[in-house]
């Protein structure tokens, strides 16, 4: 993937950093495995704002990833890159042998025509996934399962990468993004390579107007409010009071350590990540 600059005709195009976009090959997405999205703007079931700062933006369609590659043992061909706006990865469309399609999510690499394939006789190709056991020591994995069977929940997001460590006891040891080192079944699957899209970390909105296309609406700082809307809130002249930066309901913002300590996935933990 590759960025692209505008002439500055614009206060706003001057900083802009924007996707070439050179890496997609299909324009619309595959109409079967698109299903509605609605809005939400931050809210839960009950209607209360659980997440700060959501609201507007363009309407999406949510896209059914496959993060489980369960169809072990049977090839399927690329045939498309697609553009997801739900995620900063991009989506490769499979079709498999057997006629069924799928989306996976695309790893730095993987080109239109290429074949893939999950499961245990697979080889440890880019865009193969199979169960940590069999993935050779050292190799750069993603799309990461924490328990068999469920699917991946992590290293998913653009540019990502782990790396496969050791394994003793039934265990691998992997390398999470973060530099945290943590204990996984090795009967998880994950997927061989990095997850494409690496420069999107550069990309440069340009303007407040893209943010809101996103729907992300604008923060306020608590020290701009009134004591009675923030802890940080008040003062003659520009104050926080003294205090250290904390949430509107006064919980430590900068450093303070809020994992459970009785947390009982702890004991996976080799190194922490800070």
């Amino acid at each position: 993937m590759a960025l692209k600059k505008s002439k500055p005709y614009t206060a706003a195009r001057r900083f802009t950093e924007l996707p070439a976009f050179d890496e997609i090959t299909k324009s619309k997405p595959e109409r079967s495995l698109v299903v509605p999205h609605p809005s939400r703007s931050g809210r839960n079931s009950a209607g209360r704002i659980t997440i700060r700062h959501r609201g507007g933006g363009h309407k999406r369609h949510y896209r059914l990833v496959d993060f489980k590659r369960a169809r072990h043992d049977i090839p399927a061909k690329v045939a498309a890159i697609e553009y997801d706006p739900n995620r900063s990865a991009r989506l490769a469309l499979l079709h498999y042998a057997d006629g069924v399609k799928a989306y996976m999510l695309a790893p730095d690499g993987l080109r239109v025509g290429q074949t893939v394939m999950s499961g245990p006789k697979a080889e440890p190709a880019t865009g193969n996934a199979l169960p940590l056991k069999l993935i050779p020591l050292g190799l750069p994995v993603h799309n990461l399962e924490m328990t068999p069977g469920r699917g991946a929940q992590l290293v998913r997001s653009a540019g990502q990468v782990a790396q496969l460590m050791s394994r003793e006891g039934g265990f691998a040891n992997i390398r999470l993004p973060s530099g945290e080192i943590r204990r996984i079944n090795e009967a998880c699957y994950a997927t061989i390579g990095q997850v494409g899209n690496a420069e999107h970390e550069k990309v440069s909105l340009g303007k407040a107007g893209r943010k809101r296309w996103k729907g992300i609406r604008p923060t306020v700082r608590g020290v701009a409010m009134n004591p009675v809307d923030h802890p940080m809130g008040g003062g003659e002249g520009r104050t926080s009071g003294g205090g250290h930066p904390v949430s509107p309901w006064g919980q430590l913002t900068k450093g303070k350590r809020t994992r459970a300590r009785s947390k009982q996935s702890s004991k996976f933990i080799i190194k922490r990540r800070k």
